[in-house]
């Protein structure tokens, strides 16, 4: 890609700020757009605007004017909250991202959706694209991430807007604000359990390569990839881990002893269940208390679920960058 302008939602996130600095270093300008201010994007170069993208895309759509592309990586994401939440910022903020694209005359954009739009409880084995959505959601997440995706999804045209839709799983690396933190977290105030046997296979996606796909997909766009456009992948390291050894070698790296309380994932779905109840009554009370687990955490925690990457490397290139054990070199080394 020659030197452009890209425009990043969620550019204070994870993903955001992790794709904002490589197209920095690649020379392009980004303006990254969010609901709260990141003052620390400027010692990269990135510019930062304050926007709320479920409020009226007409307030701030002239911010995209002359992009070359837009990266919407904005989202809610959580085990729990109110529907309207996710509703707002998932769908209504991806119509109204669709809509700006519209308006200001951006023809690309590349979205970060999750694996999890296709999450229907059963254990996924190697499950390419073709895979369908679920009847029903145990999650408002998964539920407005499929949504939102269908939207970018059909929005494609081939001229006037061309869309990809991600699917990264389960993202980490250096600078983590999420999953490792999570686990640490949960770790260090012994209120990490395994659940099931142990022996679930999942796939991760380190940030770099996560970033790299992100890349991949605009240039994809950019050179009107007739293939590539209106459609959807799964972007992984192309290595399924096993969860539960994988989360030992995360608190191993960090002087923790690894995890040695375990449940039945039957009871951890009773328990997950009422849990949930629990917390709904409390929410009708007016008491914000979240459950501590939810039927779709412990699924995603007991299940088998890697996915097909073929579909990315033959349509746009896609390929690791790293190994597992580069990933996690590179990830532990920064953390010391």
């Amino acid at each position: 890609m020659s030197h452009k302008r890209y425009v990043i939602t969620g550019g204070g996130g994870f993903v955001g700020k992790a794709l904002g600095k490589m197209l920095r270093a690649e020379g392009h300008a980004v303006l990254a757009i969010a609901r709260s201010a990141y003052p620390e994007l400027a010692a990269f170069g990135i510019e930062s605007a304050r926007v709320d993208i479920s409020s009226d895309p007409r307030r701030w759509q002239s911010l995209l004017e002359g992009a070359d592309g837009v990266f919407h990586t904005a989202a809610k994401v959580d085990m729990w909250g109110g529907y309207e939440e996710f509703f707002n910022v998932n769908v209504v903020g991806t119509r109204n991202i669709i809509a700006a694209c519209k308006a200001s005359g951006v023809e690309n954009l590349v979205f970060t959706s999750s694996p999890s739009v296709i999450h229907d409880g059963s254990d996924l084995r190697g499950v390419d694209e073709s895979y369908p959505y679920p009847r029903h959601f145990d999650a408002f997440y998964p539920q407005t991430k499929a949504q939102a995706e269908q939207e970018v999804l059909a929005a494609n045209n081939g001229e006037t807007l061309r869309t990809i839709s991600l699917r990264p799983h389960l993202i980490w690396g250096p600078e983590d604000t999420n999953l490792i933190p999570t686990i640490l977290e949960r770790a260090r105030a012994r209120r990490l359990t395994r659940i099931g046997r142990g022996e679930n296979q999942v796939d991760v996606t380190f940030i770099d390569d996560c970033v790299h796909a992100h890349i991949l997909a605009m240039k994809a766009l950019e050179e009107n990839n007739q293939r590539a456009q209106g459609r959807a992948y799964f972007i992984t390291q192309g290595e399924p881990v096993k969860m539960w050894q994988w989360i030992d070698q995360v608190l191993e790296a960090h002087g923790l002893s690894p995890v040695s309380k375990s449940i039945p994932t039957k009871l951890a779905m009773v328990i997950a269940y009422t849990m949930e109840t629990v917390s709904k009554v409390l929410a009708v009370c007016g008491l914000n208390k979240p459950p501590l687990l939810t039927r779709f955490l412990v699924s995603e925690m007991a299940t088998d679920h890697y996915f097909s990457i073929e579909a990315a490397a033959r349509d746009f290139g896609y390929a690791p960058c790293y190994t597992m054990k580069e990933a996690m070199e590179r990830t532990f080394a920064c953390s010391r």
